[in-house]
């Protein structure tokens, strides 16, 4: 077949464009990026080849190798792992086909070097990172199992396009060819890779070799003129989670966090243990700096690489962590499962529900020891991960209790920015006071804007601010805690002690008819229309039944076009408010007055509105406020 020239994707074209002009600082990490894509293509070739032999045709010496031609500016990273066929190449080097490349590209685009660097390689398009020291990047590749000779060449300069055509390759594998700038032909010294491999692949358990070349030594072991080429391997191959903690530095485990994660941050927190006795297993774990921006999809891969004797099974096993730590990255290594343990297999398993039982119950060890002893960085990983914890309350019931004194919440009783727990609530509670309060929004300053807080205020009760898209699901299911049940703002009635009872019953024998009169006129639009205790300064607002939607649920969902079944509201009216009083007063004078039946419905389109709504009819809404305006002057 001839070769064909075909265009990048738009988004290759712009990552390259990024990658080119803006990361140069970062220059080093391309090696990082190919040595862990080689080392993935082994893995896979090693783990496909347990039930298909074919594919360990050629052999089973597995290793990278790194060639530096310094006469031809080449650096060759080669491996002999599962390689790619025709259409496996333009899919892969060719597109980004990941969910939320558009927010990628975007956030890729807003960021320079750095974190530009931690996005290209949480994305997994780190093999783009060739081009920022090549001006032309060749990939020859051949499938595994195919059992012939044919390869696929691809080649691009980073110009809009790239070219692809067969060729041969005598063995499985691919070879990638950097062809080097010539302010970077420094990567073709020995000493810089070493060191390169050293600081970032050090723990690939593959073999990184290169053929060094050394004088020949006599009998007496002195070095001669005559030179010779040996094969050295330049990684140490150690599997860090296997190795006593006593022996492992700082530097070593985060080395091992970014190699394993393409983070190019350390982690903020480390967990590293085994299990011993009728079954025995290792994990080294690791709770990440900052929440991964496509973590939100369904398509984002979790659960932490699966190990079974040194041979790596699955890359995401997500049977051994609960989905809402789906953040945590690391490895587990077991002896006691089969090496073709298959994924229905482990949906099943009693071996693998032992360690994931051990495996969630450290890493929430681990959380809440943040918060007892390093509460800063605890609130540093509430504020990027406290959203996803959440999601354990309503789907682990068993450790429901657990996950709740390890989330934090803004309160009113809090400064902007700072955050209390619920237990910290609890203790702050009013000794009448039976329920803990909160209300949902969409941010803190639309909640303390709220009328749902007037009289929660005035009677300096604590609400809890919450603005988490999931907190009226999550709550519900919490349902209480220590004993004192969640009760939102703006869902049924609210009685704040027996004084405030005993004021409502006063009340309603002073506002009773009135209250008919505006319940008969909004009986097509409300449920019902009672006194509030909640609100001190404004006239009226809607409240939902206890078991509705949330009013901020309901107005996100009819933002998203998502259908849900609207409850008709409760009517609450201040009988403290001069409107009220005087609208009674009229009432008690003449209750027929044509007003009357004006006043009530201003009143539930203000309702509608301090709720984020619009009034039904806006067109009758204007007329009503325009007439009221012109006999208020008129008078």
């Amino acid at each position: 077949m001839a070769g064909k020239t075909m265009e990048f994707k738009t988004e290759v074209s712009r990552l390259l464009d990024i990658v080119i002009h803006s990361l140069y600082s970062n220059k080093d990490i391309f090696l990082r990026e190919l040595i862990s894509n080689a080392s993935d293509a082994i893995d896979k070739v090693r783990y496909e080849g347990l039930t298909d032999p074919s594919k360990y045709e050629g052999g089973t010496d597995w290793k990278i190798k790194l060639t530096a031609d310094k006469t031809a500016g080449t650096l060759t990273v080669s491996d002999n792992g599962i390689g790619m066929d025709y259409d496996e190449v333009i899919r892969t080097l060719g597109t980004i086909a990941h969910s939320g490349t558009k927010e990628f590209m975007k956030m890729l685009e807003e960021k320079k070097g750095q974190d530009a660097v931690e996005l290209i390689g949480q994305f997994g398009v780190g093999f783009y990172s060739a081009f920022m020291v090549a001006d032309k990047v060749t990939v020859v590749t051949r499938k595994a199992g195919t059992g012939d000779n044919d390869a696929v060449k691809w080649e691009s300069a980073a110009d809009g396009k790239f070219t692809i055509e067969k060729t041969e390759k005598a063995a499985r594998g691919t070879d990638v060819i950097l062809h080097l700038r010539e302010d970077d032909k420094k990567y073709l010294e020995e000493w810089t890779l070493r060191e390169l491999v050293r600081k970032y692949s050090d723990y690939i358990e593959h073999p990184v070799v290169m053929d060094i070349e050394r004088s020949k030594t006599d009998a007496d072991g002195k070095p001669t003129d005559e030179k010779e080429i040996k094969e050295e391997t330049i990684n140490s191959r150690k599997a860090i989670w296997l190795r006593d903690k006593s022996e492992i530095t700082k530097e070593e485990y985060d080395d091992f966090y970014k190699h394993i994660t393409h983070d190019f941050t350390a982690p903020m927190r480390t967990i590293h243990f085994k299990v011993e006795g009728t079954q025995e297993f290792s994990a080294l774990l690791y709770i990440p700096e900052r929440r991964p921006f496509d973590i939100i999809y369904k398509e984002y891969k979790s659960g932490p690489m699966l190990y079974v004797k040194r041979v790596q099974i699955m890359e995401h096993c997500e049977e051994l962590l609960p989905p809402y730590l789906r953040f945590v990255k690391g490895v587990v290594e077991s002896n006691d499962l089969p090496l073709n343990i298959s994924r229905e297999i482990l949906q099943n398993n009693r071996h693998i529900e032992v360690m994931k039982k051990a495996v969630t119950k450290r890493v929430l060890d681990a959380i809440a020891d943040m918060k007892k002893n390093d509460y800063d960085s605890f609130v540093k990983f509430s504020k990027e991960f406290g959203r996803i914890l959440k999601e354990g309350l309503h789907y682990d019931f068993e450790r429901r209790q657990t996950i709740a004194d390890l989330l934090l919440f803004q309160s009113t009783k809090t400064e902007d920015g700072k955050f209390t727990s619920l237990d910290d609530y609890f203790m702050r509670m009013k000794p009448e006071q039976e329920e803990i309060y909160y209300i949902l929004a969409a941010s803190r300053a639309e909640a303390e804007a709220s009328p749902y807080l007037e009289g929660l205020k005035e009677r300096d009760i604590e609400v809890l601010i919450m603005t988490d898209d999931i907190d009226d699901i999550v709550i519900s299911s919490l349902g209480e805690f220590k004993g004192k049940k969640f009760k939102s703002v703006a869902k049924g009635d609210i009685t704040l002690g027996e004084a405030d009872k005993e004021e409502k019953e006063k009340k309603k024998e002073e506002f009773g008819k009135l209250i008919e009169f505006v319940k008969d006129r909004l009986k097509d639009k409300v449920e019902d229309v009672r006194l509030s205790s909640r609100l001190k300064d404004s006239a009226v607002c809607l409240v939902a039944g206890d078991t509705d939607f949330d009013p901020h649920i309901e107005q996100m969902m009819k933002a998203m076009g998502e259908p849900y079944m609207k409850g008709k509201r409760t009517m609450e009216i201040n009988p403290d408010h001069i409107l009220f009083k005087e609208m009674n007063a009229l009432f008690e004078k003449d209750k027929d007055a044509p007003e009357l039946a004006d006043y009530a419905d201003i009143l539930y389109d203000q309702a509608l509105i301090l709720e984020g709504a619009k009034p039904v009819d806006a067109g009758a809404f204007a007329r009503r406020i325009s007439a009221l305006m012109a006999r208020a002057i008129a008078k």
